[in-house]
This record gives C-alpha cells, sequence and structure tokens, in this order.
C-alpha cells in the first residue's frame, strides 16, 4: 500500500509538473507568435493570441494547432488609398499548420469579425461627408453641395454593402430632388462611395457587413491564412 501511494503521489507531481510546463509553453508561444503576426499593409496598435486545446506540447510536436485566437486592435491601413483604422478584428483560426522551425504559420481555415467605427469610416468618406448610424441598420450620410448660387446640405438614408470580397460599398436609398435639376446626381456625388479595404492578414476576406450602433461590422472569413513568414 505504501509503494502504491508514493507511486500515485508520484504521478499527481509529475502530471502537475506537465500541466505547468505545457501552460508555460503556451505562454511563451503566444507572445512569440503575436510578436510575428503579418498584416498585408498597415500596422495594428496591438496584438493577442490565443492558443486554443490541451494538451499544447503534442501539437508542437505535430507541428499543427487545433485552434488559435486572434485579436487585433487598431489596425492602421487603407482605403482606395486612404489611410483608414480598423478599430478590432478577432478571427478563430483553425487546423493551423506550423513551417519548419516553427518561422511561419498558415491556418487551413478562419471566421471572424472586424469593425470599423463611423468617426473611422467618415475620414475615408468624401471630403466634407460624415457618416452616422441612421436606424434599422442603415447609416446616415450627409453631406452639401454648390447649386444655383447656393450652398444645400442633405442627410441621406444609405446601405451598406459589399462589392466584391474587399470592397466596402455606400449607397443613398433615396435622394429628395426637390424639383431642382441636377441636385439629385450631385448629392449622390457626395454621400455615394466604394472603399476597397487592404491591410487584413493575406487569406481573408469581408463576407458580410452590417452597420451597427457602435460601427460597421464585417464578417471575416478566409482559407490557407498566411500568419507568419
Amino acid at each position: 500500500m505504501r509503494a502504491l501511494r508514493i507511486l500515485l503521489i508520484t504521478a499527481i507531481i509529475l502530471g502537475g509538473l506537465f500541466v505547468a510546463a505545457d501552460r508555460l509553453a503556451v505562454y511563451v508561444a503566444q507572445s512569440r507568435a503575436a510578436d510575428r503576426i503579418s498584416l498585408q499593409q498597415g500596422t495594428a496598435a496591438s496584438k493577442d493570441v490565443s492558443i486554443k486545446g490541451f494538451p499544447f506540447l503534442t501539437q508542437v510536436a505535430d507541428k499543427r494547432l487545433d485552434e488559435v485566437e486572434v485579436t487585433l486592435s487598431g489596425i492602421r491601413t487603407s482605403a482606395s488609398g486612404r489611410p483608414v483604422r480598423i478599430s478590432e478584428l478577432t478571427a478563430d483560426l483553425y487546423d493551423v499548420r506550423l513551417g519548419e522551425g516553427f518561422g511561419s504559420a498558415v491556418a487551413a481555415r478562419a471566421q471572424g469579425e472586424a469593425r470599423i467605427s463611423y468617426e473611422d469610416l467618415t475620414a475615408v468618406a468624401e471630403d466634407g461627408v460624415s457618416v452616422a448610424y441612421g436606424e434599422n441598420g442603415k447609416v446616415k450620410v450627409t453631406g452639401s453641395v454648390e447649386i444655383l448660387g447656393r450652398t444645400v446640405t442633405r442627410s441621406v438614408t444609405s446601405t451598406v454593402s459589399l462589392a466584391g470580397d474587399d470592397t466596402v460599398r455606400v449607397r443613398a436609398d433615396s435622394v429628395p430632388g426637390e424639383g431642382i435639376p441636377g441636385l439629385e446626381e450631385l448629392i449622390r456625388k457626395r454621400t455615394d462611395f466604394d472603399r476597397r479595404l487592404a491591410g487584413l492578414p493575406a487569406g481573408l476576406k469581408l463576407q458580410k457587413v452590417e452597420a451597427k450602433p457602435d460601427g460597421v461590422v464585417f464578417t471575416v472569413t478566409g482559407e490557407n491564412i498566411s500568419l507568419a513568414g
């Protein structure tokens, strides 16, 4: 009985040491992975990586991670040549294959969300045009035009959609022309715009977009996403 007790205590101690070593290895790996995450264009103010699954060390030995959660905040990139800030991007990456010497990592598939605030969306609209949340999943776009010697300012209710897998499209649902020839066309030239969004990790694409009170939220998906290397 004494020998069995010693064996059990030894097994518990060794098991505890293995768990501690495994968690320490995860912590170090997450920190190093965050430093190595690369964007196609631009920079991120902060990067956070969370490696899921246990044990981690056996996954490393197999050079394959089951799931990795990545959060990037304050991404500064461009939209059709204009500087833009993506408030936050979160993505769950699955079946992450590690390269030789762990110098690269590629995820088989991913899904997540990205958000751009209305202040940042205003920054990529036409000069002098502002974008804010409207209601019922719409946005309110406000701009001014010069016509017949006077300045006309209008706010229009607009729909946000995607054109392809990387371009944000904003279109007014309707524009009151007030019987003034050419007014609707002039206002649409100010309030309607397309912006191609760059800077996401290679392989990620925009899948869906929704206007919400705290910003425009994109669903992102992808295959063979390159994280580093």
